[in-house]
């Protein structure tokens, strides 16, 4: 089974999103059963709400499933349980990684990266733009299924 954490600051906008899309891909595959897929956050500033309504509404307007989920934060067991823990950008790189007391197993990745790029994951929350943040997480989570598909 391969275990994979969707990682962003508050964990009701892109994480979710990511997750949602990602459970999504494995469901239409056949593979929900060789996956174990969540997400959290960095911060405890959402803990316990929902995915954010632009996420909602995005989701469903593309008709992908939201999964029922509340916000939570990221733990070290996370760490330790998890072989993918994907953050959106480098400021949840960095709070992941001293979450997790370091990367001595190079679990944690920012989602981009799998595409070849650098590149943030621009937060809705602030750019209110779920249009673009969907659109660049098909780019990571299809470059980051060509990483893993091989593994399975």
């Amino acid at each position: 089974m391969i275990k994979v954490l969707f990682v962003c600051h508050g964990n009701i906008c892109r994480s979710t999103m990511a997750q949602s899309m990602f459970q999504d891909m494995v469901n239409k595959m056949g593979l929900a059963g060789r996956f174990e897929i969540d997400s959290a956050a960095t911060s405890r500033e959402e803990i316990g709400n929902g995915p954010h309504y632009g996420t909602v509404s995005k989701l469903r307007s593309v008709g992908i499933p939201v999964v029922p989920h509340r916000a939570r934060q990221m733990t070290r067991t996370d760490y330790e349980h998890y072989d993918y823990l994907i953050g959106m950008d480098s400021y949840n790189i960095s709070n992941m990684t001293r979450i997790a007391g370091g990367d001595p197993d190079g679990k944690i990745y920012q989602l981009l990266s799998f595409a070849g790029s650098s590149r943030s994951i621009a937060d809705p929350w602030y750019t209110d733009n779920f249009d673009d943040t969907y659109d660049d997480l098909r780019i990571g989570l299809d470059a980051f299924w060509k990483e893993i598909s091989g593994k399975l």
